[in-house]
């Protein structure tokens, strides 16, 4: 068994060679425990970002993420709405925006492994869903969304 097919281990995650998975995660107030839960069972190795949109900065704090994991945080308060409108940033707007222009950046190409998580409230991660689904050709089955999010959404 070589580097790239052994389990993950921290010799395994050391190796140069070693297959480091892409994760795409996102989440806001209502899933820091979900997302605490899911980031807990992540390979040491594992790379990718974490978008966590909160109302505002008093929410910012620290989530224990794999070391080569990109965590931001999103502060409603401190954002607008869609551009060119005066508008305050309306909950889930950060996050896609944030989620849409990792993934048109870093998911490249037929094939792309990169395992998505998405947490939080419907408003983000539907238009996210869609982008992933539609523009992206990401499959459906690809995108771990939570229980309640109706399928048909998808």
């Amino acid at each position: 068994m070589n580097a790239d097919t052994a389990a993950h281990s921290a010799t395994a995650c050391r190796a140069s060679r070693h297959t480091r998975v892409q994760h795409l995660i996102t989440a806001d107030e209502s899933s820091l425990v979900d997302l605490e839960m899911l980031l807990a069972t992540l390979p040491l190795c594992s790379t990718g970002r974490v978008f966590i949109e909160v109302p505002d900065a008093s929410w910012v704090g620290t989530v224990s993420a794999p070391p080569r994991m990109v965590v931001s945080w999103l502060d409603r308060s401190a954002r607008t709405g869609a551009p060119g409108t005066s508008r305050a940033c309306g909950t889930g707007e950060a996050l896609s925006r944030a989620a849409i222009a990792w993934a048109n950046e870093m998911m490249c190409g037929e094939g792309d492994a990169t395992r998505v998580h998405l947490l939080g409230g419907f408003l983000g991660t539907a238009d996210i869903v869609d982008h992933l689904t539609d523009r992206l050709g990401t499959e459906r089955g690809a995108i771990a969304v939570p229980e309640w999010f109706p399928q048909h959404a998808a």
